[in-house]
């Protein structure tokens, strides 16, 4: 009977448009993978990691349910296409961050509906989160030119600030979108090189550009409550 509840629950809330988007891009993922004969894992990967974001911007905690088959999924990818820092990051960071965020979102919620309380960070954090970016983009990249990473540059600079990103997220902070912006704008030029160079994961591509646009669209919506 408590799935039954939670299901009800995680379904409410939700704008026309919302669902309709949602439907449209899983729709337009399944078609593009087979005229481009997609891999099979990337496009699970793209269905469930596009399923991810819009629950986690809605505010649903099962968002972390698809986040973690999601990321199963992209880690396998990672691995294929020699971007370690990112096999890194899923592996040992965002899988054991997602089951966190399940419970913790859960301690969350408001009274009157299935959605999290969001909040944002003072002025000192941000400037204190800005610096704590960027040295550690720095130490990422040179650490992946040491590995020898196909793509150092990219890779490091997506690989540490989404480990900032999924702090925030699970911290239910509003300015995860902005460094979730920087991380899915990085990521959509990485993965759209290795297309071009024979890598058939089209469908990650169609994912990262997807992110990016989701995450100018919650950024706005979740502004209306916090800011």
């Amino acid at each position: 009977m408590k799935i039954v509840e939670f299901v009800k629950k995680e379904l409410t809330g939700w704008k026309k448009a919302e669902v309709i988007g949602l439907l449209a891009i899983v729709f337009f993922i399944l078609i593009n993978s087979v005229h481009s004969k997609d891999s099979p894992i990337a496009v699970i990967s793209a269905i469930c990691g596009i399923m991810y974001t819009i629950i986690a911007g809605k505010g649903k905690r099962s968002c972390y349910l698809f986040g973690l088959a999601g990321s199963g999924c992209y880690s396998y990818l990672a691995y294929s296409n020699a971007l370690y820092g990112n096999l890194a990051l899923y592996l040992f960071y965002y899988i054991p961050m997602e089951i966190t965020g399940f419970f913790s979102w859960g301690k969350k919620l408001k009274k009157d509906k299935s959605e999290i309380i969001k909040t944002k960070l003072s002025a000192k954090d941000r400037i204190i989160l800005s610096v704590i970016s960027l040295l550690g983009s720095f130490a990422a990249i040179a650490l992946l030119f040491f590995m020898k990473d196909k793509a150092p540059v990219p890779d490091g600079i997506t690989t540490f600030l989404s480990i900032v990103g999924m702090y925030l997220t699970v911290k239910r902070c509003i300015e995860q979108w902005v460094i979730w912006m920087i991380v899915n704008a990085v990521s959509l030029f990485m993965w759209f090189n290795l297309v071009i160079n024979g890598a058939r994961t089209f469908s990650t591509v169609i994912m990262w550009a997807v992110y990016l646009f989701l995450a100018f669209y919650f950024y706005k919506e979740w502004k209306k409550e916090v800011l």
